[in-house]
């Protein structure tokens, strides 16, 4: 299979394992919970660690997924020590890159590039080039979400050859979905729809419903930015949200929600932007995922300006979350709020000119 050649496998969730393989990337999230605490029970009480570690895998993921941070960061940890205890360096392996994930998704980006640069060690000195390809994956999307798009690019290419090379439908996505996510922050909307595009082409074909989700997303939002085509844009986003509610996705569709909060700003509907701005905040809130609080905090301080807000406290919610960017390490996010200081002529902001004598002084 050459690298232009798209993969036309059936994707695979790799991530459960042992007497969950057989369940489907498709599969509702409660449903692998539920299947994963049962089976994990069964190992613990076979006394079987390689099982435990392979089922606790399963049951960190679908915390993870379903927002319960906590839950999840017990179980990928449990899930370590008893690969550890089996000697399993591949399941060693995955369970650091769930840790790592998890440490992405609570906004400890230092934490994440530590977890999943061990795993992919582990998983090349294990043999086993899937979770070495997610784990360097989930390096490359640490620093595309930080907005080091020149550090990452290469990796997210080299990626989509492997995977198309292996042909990986479920991996093949994600690529390119990154890939088309830069181009789309740099401003080539026809690259980044048409990547877009094929990755929910892709997806569609492999039966990836969750990672045609994420396409579906992509598309609306370069539609609606690049076109101003609300009501396609707006059509897009419904289709991806009965997926994420079908699936039980709950980032996945906080992460539409705030989209179409962005759909409808742009189009100058700024009551309604307001509502699914505030919806999706209160969602990011209860899953404890910082990225995305931030970034429906921004959304709401501009619907909210837009609407008749003081300028002078929308003036101290853009400070207070440049600086919660700031401290994340979220370049491109930061830089957002930056435009929409301009975009409302609200600056400067305050502090500003303290942390420019700062910098000048250094």
């Amino acid at each position: 299979m050459t690298q232009q050649q798209r993969p036309t496998d059936k994707a695979f969730a790799p991530e459960y394992q042992g007497a969950l393989g057989s369940l489907s990337v498709n599969s509702s999230l409660t449903d692998v919970l539920a299947k994963g605490i049962e089976e994990l029970r069964a190992a613990e009480a076979a006394g079987q660690p390689g099982d435990v570690a392979r089922c606790g895998l399963a049951v960190a993921e679908a915390h993870r997924r379903l927002g319960h941070v906590t839950d999840a960061d017990r179980a990928w940890k449990a899930s370590y020590r008893a690969a550890r205890t089996a000697a399993d360096t591949a399941a060693m392996a995955w369970a650091l890159w769930s840790g790592g994930t998890l440490a992405r998704q609570r906004g400890s980006l230092a934490l994440a590039y530590r977890l999943l640069g061990l795993a992919a060690e582990l998983g090349e000195r294990g043999g086993d080039v899937v979770v070495r390809g997610y784990s360097l994956a989930g390096l490359a999307e640490t620093g595309r979400i930080q907005g080091d798009y020149q550090a990452v690019g290469e990796l997210h290419e080299q990626l989509l050859a492997e995977a198309r090379k292996r042909g990986e439908a479920r991996h093949t996505v994600w690529a390119l979905e990154g890939i088309a996510q830069m181009h789309r922050n740099t401003g080539s909307y026809d690259r980044a729809l048409a990547l877009f595009e094929e990755a929910a082409d892709t997806a569609g074909r492999a039966d990836d419903r969750r990672g045609r989700a994420w396409a579906l997303r992509g598309i609306a939002d370069v539609l609606s930015v690049r076109d101003g085509d609300v009501d396609r844009a707006l059509a897009l986003l419904a289709e991806a949200e009965s997926v994420c509610r079908e699936m039980n996705l709950s980032s996945a569709l906080a992460y539409n929600h705030r989209m179409r909060g962005n759909v409808l700003y742009r189009a100058g509907c700024y009551a309604q932007a307001r509502d699914d701005y505030a919806q999706a905040l209160a969602e990011f809130r209860e899953m404890d995922e910082p990225r995305g609080t931030a970034l429906a905090r921004l959304g709401l301080a501009k619907s909210l300006a837009r609407l008749g807000r003081n300028p002078a406290e929308t003036a101290v919610e853009l400070a207070d979350l440049r600086r919660t960017l700031e401290r994340i390490g979220l370049r491109h996010a930061r830089d957002m709020v930056d435009k929409a200081t301009d975009e409302l002529g609200v600056g400067p902001l305050p502090g500003e000119d303290r942390r420019v004598e700062e910098t000048a002084a250094r």
